[in-house]
C-alpha cells in the first residue's frame, strides 16, 4: 500500500476523510475511527453507547468484513459508509436508505422528462438556471450535430496530413512551438486534462456543476470545438443522468478561459477523479459512469483542449448571480413600499410625471411598481389615510429616492444579462475550427474580460439595494425616526428586539463594500508570460454571488422589521397587496412579543425572497392596478397638493 492512503467514510450525514497510515489497520478500526471523529466534529452526545454495526462500500452497499485489512478491500481515496446500531434500530440502515440520505443532501434535484434542444445560439439565462435545477434533459438539434461532425472531420484530416496546428499537433502555452509526434497526440490531450485539473476549495454544488456542463455542451454545439460526436454523446448522457464531476470552485484566472475547473469537469468525464449522482452520492467517477451506463470519453487529437478553453465557469456562476439579482431587485420594491407605509411616508414622489421628466427605464419601472403597491384608488391604505393631513412635505432619501436608487440596479441587471446571454452562446475555444472554410484559427475568445467586468459591475449595482435597505431598517428601529417603540419591541431594556438584527444588516453591507472592489482590475501573468493578461473573472463571479446573497439577507431583515412595525399600527391596515406580504411573512414568522432566537426568523424570511414568494403574492394585485388604473394617474398622497385644490391646513397625525 502507499505510505499513507485516505478513505472517504460517511457517518450519518457527514463525509469524513480518514488517513490510514499502516497496512495492518482493519475495517473495524476504520469504522470506530470515523465515529470518533464524527463525535468530535458534531459534539455528538446522543446515544453515547452507539457503535458501528457495519461498514459498506459506496456505491453498491457491499458489506466489508471487520477483520479485513483496509488496503485489501478499499482503494486509496475510496468511498465507504457506516451503519450505526441506532440506525439499525430505527430501520434506517439499508443501502437504499443510505443512498436516499445522499440524495437529501441536494433536495432540489429533479428527474427531468422534458428536453431542451441546444444549438449553440439560443440559450437564455433562464434556460440555464432551469437546466441547473434539473428541469430539463439536453439534446442537440440536427443542425448542431451536423456542425459538430464537420468540425471533427476537418481535424482528423489535419492530423492525417501532419499539419502543424496549435493544441492539435503542438504543445500548449509556452510549449506552442513543440511539435508532438503522431503516436503521442492522444497522450498529449490526456496529460493536458490531468495536469490542468489543479483547482482547490470546495466543490461546486450539483446545480452549479449541471450549469457548467450544460454551458460547455452548448459551446461545443456551435461546431467550432472539434470534439468527436461519440464523446459529445457521452457528455450528454452524463448530463441527463446527473453524473457530475468534482469541480473545485477556485483556481481559474479567467484566461485561457477557466482551465482548472473545466479540466476537473473533463477529468470526471474521462472516468478519473470523483463524481456525484443522485443515486450514489460521491464516489469514484469510473464507477458512477459505469453504474449509469455512460461511456467515459476517450480523448483524441484536440479533444482535451476542446473541453477546457472557455469562460464557462465565470458565465455559469454569473448567470446565477444575475438571475438572483433580478429576483431580489423586484422584491426590493415590495419591501421598500411596506417600509414606507409603516413609516407613514408620502408616495407623491412616485408620480409618473416626475419620472417622465427623467426617463431612465429602471427608474420609471420602480416608480410604477411602487405606485401599484402603495395607497391608490385601487388599493387604499388605512395607514396612509390616518396621516393624510400631516405636515410632512417630503421624506428622507431612503424612502423618496427608491426609484432612482433601485432603478439603476434594474438597468444594470438588464445590461449584464445582455452581455451574459451573448457569452452563453459564444464559441470560446482556441484554436477555433471553421469547417466551412477548411481551416483552424488561433485567437483569444477564451479571455474572460467580458463576463468578469460585467459581474464586477453587477456586484457594485446590486449592493446598493442592501445599502439603502439597511438605512430603512435603521429608520424602523430608531424611535426618533419611526414613532414606533425602540427596536420594535415592547418592554425595551428587558427586551432588545431588532437591535442586533440591524447590526447583522450593517455587517453584511460593510462586507459588501469590500467585495464590490473589482476583481477584474487585477492581472497576474501566467504560463511563463505567454498568458500575460488575465481577467480574474472566476473571483468576479464568486464574490458577486456572495454580494447577492448578502442583499437577500439584508432585505429579509428589513422585511421582518417592517412586518413587526405593522403590529404597532393595528388595527389599521396597509394596502391589499402589502397585507398579503404581511400574511405571507406571518405564515413562517410569528410577531415578536418578547425576545426569542432570531436567526431562524431571518433564514425563513430570506428563503421567502429566494423563492420569490413575496413577488408572487403581490404580482396579481400589481397587474390589477395597471389594468384598472389610468396610465399615469396620480396616486393618493398624504401630502399631495395642486393649484386646483383648496388649501388645507395640515395637522401632524401621530
Amino acid at each position: 500500500m502507499p505510505s499513507e492512503m485516505k478513505v472517504n467514510i460517511r457517518v450519518r450525514d457527514e463525509w469524513l476523510l480518514v488517513p490510514v497510515k499502516s497496512g495492518k489497520l482493519t475495517v473495524d478500526w476504520l469504522g470506530k475511527q470515523a465515529l470518533s471523529r464524527y463525535r468530535t466534529l458534531k459534539a455528538y452526545d446522543q446515544e453515547k453507547e452507539d457503535d458501528v454495526l457495519e461498514v459498506r462500500k459506496s456505491p453498491g452497499g457491499s458489506l466489508l468484513f471487520p477483520a479485513d485489512h483496509i488496503e485489501d478491500v478499499v482503494d486509496d481515496n475510496g468511498f465507504v459508509y457506516t451503519v450505526l446500531e441506532s440506525e439499525q434500530k430505527t430501520g434506517d440502515a439499508s443501502c437504499s436508505s443510505t443512498l436516499q440520505n445522499d440524495l437529501n443532501v441536494h433536495p432540489t434535484h429533479k428527474s427531468a422528462s422534458e428536453y431542451l434542444s441546444l444549438d449553440g445560439c439560443s440559450l437564455s439565462t433562464d434556460d440555464l438556471m432551469k437546466l441547473g435545477e434539473g428541469s430539463y434533459n439536453i439534446k442537440l438539434t440536427d443542425k448542431a450535430w451536423e456542425k459538430v461532425t464537420k468540425a471533427r472531420e476537418l481535424l482528423e484530416k489535419i492530423v492525417e496530413e501532419n499539419k502543424v496546428v496549435y493544441g492539435v499537433t503542438t504543445g500548449f502555452g509556452k510549449f506552442a512551438r513543440v511539435v508532438i509526434p503522431p503516436e503521442k497526440l492522444n497522450e498529449l490531450q490526456e496529460n493536458l486534462i490531468r495536469s490542468h485539473a489543479a483547482g482547490v476549495g470546495q466543490p461546486l454544488s450539483p446545480e452549479r456543476t449541471r450549469r457548467l456542463l450544460a454551458l460547455r455542451l452548448n459551446v461545443i454545439a456551435k461546431g467550432h470545438s472539434g470534439l468527436s460526436p461519440k464523446n459529445l454523446r457521452s457528455m450528454i448522457d452524463a448530463f441527463n443522468s446527473s453524473c457530475l464531476p468534482w469541480v473545485p470552485e477556485k483556481g481559474t484566472v479567467g484566461a485561457s478561459g477557466d482551465l482548472a475547473p473545466l479540466s476537473h469537469l473533463a477529468l470526471g468525464m474521462m472516468g478519473e477523479g470523483k463524481m456525484w449522482s443522485p443515486r450514489t452520492g460521491w464516489a469514484d467517477a469510473k464507477t458512477i459512469l459505469k453504474m449509469h451506463g455512460v461511456e467515459p470519453v476517450v480523448l483524441g487529437p484536440k479533444e482535451g483542449i476542446a473541453l477546457i478553453n472557455g469562460t464557462q465557469l465565470i458565465t455559469a456562476l454569473g448567470t446565477e448571480a444575475v438571475e438572483r439579482a433580478a429576483a431580489i431587485a423586484r422584491q426590493a420594491d415590495v419591501v421598500a413600499a411596506l417600509t414606507l407605509d409603516v413609516l407613514k411616508g408620502t408616495n407623491s414622489a412616485f408620480e409618473s410625471h416626475i419620472h417622465a421628466a427623467r426617463p431612465h427605464k429602471g427608474q420609471m419601472k420602480v416608480a410604477s411598481n411602487l405606485r401599484s403597491l402603495l395607497a391608490s384608488d385601487v388599493h387604499p391604505s388605512e395607514i396612509s389615510e390616518s396621516h393624510r393631513f400631516c405636515d410632512r412635505v417630503q421624506d428622507a432619501y431612503t424612502l423618496r429616492c427608491c426609484p432612482q436608487v433601485h432603478g439603476i440596479v434594474n438597468d444594470t441587471i438588464e445590461f449584464v444579462k445582455g452581455i451574459l446571454t451573448t457569452e452563453l452562446n459564444s464559441a470560446t475555444d482556441n484554436p477555433m475550427v471553421f469547417a466551412d472554410r477548411q481551416e483552424t484559427i488561433s485567437g483569444g475568445n477564451f479571455h474572460g474580460e467580458y463576463p468578469a467586468k460585467v459581474l464586477d459591475y453587477l456586484a457594485i449595482g446590486v449592493h446598493e439595494l442592501a445599502c439603502i435597505s439597511e438605512r430603512r431598517t435603521e429608520r424602523l428601529v430608531n424611535p426618533s425616526l419611526s414613532e414606533l417603540p425602540a427596536f420594535l419591541v415592547n418592554d425595551g431594556g428587558n427586551n432588545s428586539g431588532f437591535m442586533i438584527a440591524h447590526c447583522t444588516a450593517a455587517a453584511l453591507v460593510s462586507e459588501n463594500k469590500v467585495l464590490t472592489h473589482p476583481a477584474s482590475v487585477d492581472s497576474l501573468p501566467t504560463s511563463a508570460n505567454q498568458e500575460d493578461h488575465v481577467s480574474m473573472g472566476g473571483f468576479s463571479a464568486r464574490k458577486c454571488l456572495t454580494v447577492v446573497e448578502h442583499v437577500e439577507q439584508v432585505l429579509a431583515i428589513e422585511l421582518l422589521a417592517a412586518c413587526q412595525g405593522i403590529e404597532f399600527l393595528r388595527p389599521l391596515k396597509t394596502t391589499a397587496p402589502l397585507e398579503e406580504v404581511y400574511k405571507l411573512v406571518r405564515s413562517v414568522v410569528a410577531p415578536w412579543d418578547k425576545d426569542r432566537y432570531m436567526a431562524p426568523d431571518i433564514e425563513a424570511a430570506t428563503k421567502l425572497l429566494q423563492e420569490e414568494k413575496v413577488w408572487k403574492v403581490v404580482k396579481p394585485y400589481m397587474d390589477n392596478y395597471h389594468t384598472e388604473h389610468l396610465k399615469g394617474a396620480r396616486p393618493i398622497s398624504p401630502t399631495g397638493s395642486s393649484l386646483g385644490n383648496s388649501p388645507v391646513k395640515r395637522k401632524r397625525m401621530k
